[in-house]
């Protein structure tokens, strides 16, 4: 017989979870042949995860990204708390309501100009494949039905799903082994990196020669606009993104827009595209979008691609996820605008831009250290050899902090509300960790 949850939390110790954990639960990325242990999180404020134990650890990534604001703000759960009065959720087929409504028109005064229809769906990369959608159903209502391959960027990332997958990095993302299912498209070199990197001609060379040598076959060039997430935590030039956004209209390419990870002021604008001034055709939302507080994202589009869809053979875009729309989670969302609105964003990333280079770049001086970069709300170590995940993490939780390497990079992406001095406890933390892990024998294969 099934037993209550509150049976379950009144007996289990953190040694106990821990354990159930192991043999039950598959988390990201991890095997279940013989898993890492998970820190068991009791609660969340602010800056700080508590753990079951009662370890308190600055948060240094913001929950991959999304919780801008920090955890438990009283504006955000207020704001839950009351739809959840009204509805939780409510089908989206044939039925609409204020949460959403409100939503898509904030979002499309907020974005740059000329993305005009919403659509909403409830993860990052199920927006990511609304967008490859969108551009493919849009040449097919054009009468152009060999337009079905798209160009992109190295070092990419864009999601786990397939669509999203075919466009993430062949050989150093994570998707290599469904390399022989996955539909083929065209990659070309990732911009160089540097965002004040001044544009030398030749950047542009091989977006260029791509797309006229496959512009009846390309539906849409698709990019991480300015910051390469995952597949690198690389940061380019506004001039490269202006410039490959120009190539796009010359040779009739769409350009998806992939702000998800840099969307609502994280690189320091409140979209990346906003640093070089471009307005794509389909600009994809998530993470941060609800503040951290739950799964959702949106794909915004022009009037001529939502208009030449709904024109076209099928009469409509065929996508239509169940939660579609959510009330709770557009609530949500409309919450954390009003903070973004509310806060001064920009001051707050700013601060911590700042604060994060007085931080982090002293650690170019050290041996195993072979980049330090900061832009916006972001704050990179590049470390000479790939770190064992297992082994330095215990050693970031041991100095109080809440840190996610992967390969060769040790990385920060902080909440907003963050202060200076929970910031230099978190870098110190960090760079202390780092110390500890490269003074201490290692597999640099691992």
């Amino acid at each position: 017989m099934w037993r209550h949850s509150e049976h379950y939390l009144t007996i289990m110790t953190p040694e106990q979870l821990i354990a159930l954990d192991q043999q039950h639960v598959w988390h990201p990325y991890a095997s279940m042949d013989n898993p890492p242990p998970a820190y068991p999180v009791a609660s969340a404020h602010g800056v700080r995860l508590t753990l079951a134990d009662g370890t308190q650890l600055i948060d240094g990534m913001a929950s991959w990204w999304c919780a801008v604001h920090g955890y438990n703000h009283p504006h955000l759960n207020a704001a839950m708390t009351k739809q959840i009065a009204d509805m939780s959720h409510v089908m989206f087929g044939g039925i609409t309501h204020v949460p959403a409504v409100t939503l898509a028109k904030r979002l499309v005064d907020m974005t740059p100009a000329g993305l005009e229809k919403v659509f909403f769906a409830d993860s990052g990369s199920v927006a990511v494949e609304v967008a490859i959608k969108m551009a493919l159903q849009y040449w097919h209502s054009k009468g152009q039905t060999n337009k079905q391959k798209l160009v992109t960027i190295r070092n990419g990332y864009h999601g786990d799903t397939f669509g999203a997958m075919a466009v993430c990095d062949p050989v150093n993302g994570m998707h290599s082994l469904f390399a022989g299912v996955l539909p083929q498209h065209h990659f070309i070199a990732a911009p160089p990196m540097g965002f004040d990197r001044p544009l030398e001609t030749v950047d542009l060379d091989e977006l260029e020669s791509t797309l006229q040598q496959h512009q009846n076959e390309l539906a849409a060039l698709i990019l991480e606009p300015i910051v390469q997430g995952a597949g690198g935590m690389r940061f380019y030039s506004p001039a490269w993104l202006k410039a490959a956004a120009d190539l796009c209209k010359q040779y009739n390419v769409l350009l998806i827009a992939d702000e998800i990870a840099t969307g609502f002021g994280r690189s320091g604008a409140l979209f990346a595209c906003d640093h070089a001034d471009v307005s794509p055709d389909i600009m994809c939302l998530g993470k941060a979008i609800t503040g951290g507080t739950m799964s959702f994202a949106a794909t915004l589009t022009t009037t001529e691609i939502a208009t030449s869809i709904s024109r076209g053979e099928a009469s409509c875009f065929m996508h239509g996820p169940t939660f579609m729309a959510n009330p709770l989670a557009c609530a949500v969302a409309n919450a954390s605008l009003d903070l973004l609105e509310q806060t001064d964003w920009k001051a707050q990333v700013n601060g911590l831009n700042q604060a994060l280079k007085q931080q982090l770049e002293p650690a170019l001086a050290l041996e195993y250290v072979e980049d330090v970069r900061v832009l916006g709300a972001i704050g990179v170590v590049q470390v000479t050899d790939p770190v064992d995940l297992g082994k330095i993490q215990k050693m970031l939780v041991d100095e109080g902090v809440w840190v996610r390497p992967f390969g060769k990079l040790v990385y920060v992406m902080p909440p907003y509300v963050m202060s200076p001095q929970d910031l230099a406890l978190l870098c110190q933390g960090m760079l202390r960790a780092l110390a500890t892990y490269f003074k201490e024998p290692h597999d640099p294969t691992h």
